[in-house]
């Protein structure tokens, strides 16, 4: 991950707030706000405090109880605008027995959820939090593995939006000393498989861009939301449109999009 100590950073979701401690103390950006989803008591009870202490001590902001779907939660910001805004690992986790989530996946997936997780984050990222003369960067770091391969994260959070998917780059945890990745809702490590970091902005470029490779898969003998190809020919292309595998992504591609004709 690309850090420009000039850059003012607003980490969102940041579980136990390791990532923000690592990357201010190891990076030292200008500023940085570090936002966790959890009240400060269940923090403390999950993960402890160590961090949250060690921000409060630098003189960081760290604000609690913060929904980046949900301006209610933003008041802590107050007028603060941002050069990058970074959401480490995010995940809506599909708990059946909470009639919260089950409500709301019922007609749409856990899939579906997610994706509209991240793609409210990239839009209220550029609307509200990423001040339109900086560099206007979002990154979200995620994995290549099930179920996060499983969003078609280059192609899909930013249809019918000004936003631009610039690239992606490898995520070197090894950069972030300390940073401890995290299960959801658990005080448990994920392991560690190679992360992603994936770049969007208002702009069309950036000054990284020679460090960020394209969307992969893309073009009419690849099928981009299953990351597959290219097809040696047009019988392999039919062969794989009728897998499970692809018949699968399909159905996860048109609850999206009827997802979003009533949730643009």
């Amino acid at each position: 991950m690309y850090i420009n100590p000039k850059w003012r950073i607003l980490t969102v979701g940041d579980g136990d707030l390791s990532f923000s401690a690592s990357l201010w103390h190891h990076h030292q950006p200008q500023r940085l706000t570090a936002t966790i989803f959890d009240d400060l008591t269940t923090l403390t009870h999950k993960y402890g405090a160590q961090f949250h202490q060690q921000l409060n001590q630098a003189g960081c902001k760290v604000l609690t109880e913060f929904d980046v779907t949900k301006p209610q939660t933003w008041s802590g910001l107050a007028a603060e605008q941002f050069d990058l805004v970074i959401f480490q690992f995010p995940l809506v986790p599909g708990f059946s027995d909470r009639s919260d989530f089950s409500q709301q996946c019922k007609n749409v997936g856990v899939n579906t959820i997610n994706r509209r997780l991240l793609r409210s984050f990239l839009l209220n990222a550029i609307n509200h939090f990423l001040d339109p003369a900086g560099p206007q960067l979002c990154i979200i770091t995620s994995k290549d593995v099930k179920p996060y391969r499983e969003w078609d994260i280059e192609n899909s959070l930013t249809l019918n939006t000004p936003i631009n998917y610039l690239g992606s780059m490898a995520f070197n945890a090894q950069d972030f000393p300390n940073y401890q990745i995290r299960n959801v809702d658990r005080d448990k490590f994920v392991k560690n498989t190679l992360g992603i970091s994936y770049v969007w902005s208002a702009r069309q470029q950036c000054e990284f861009d020679k460090l960020l490779s394209p969307a992969p898969y893309q073009g009419s003998q690849h099928c981009a939301m299953c990351r597959v190809g290219p097809f040696g020919n047009e019988l392999d292309k039919s062969n794989h449109q009728q897998s499970k595998r692809h018949l699968k992504m399909a159905q996860f591609e048109q609850l999206w999009l009827a997802d979003l004709a009533v949730n643009p």
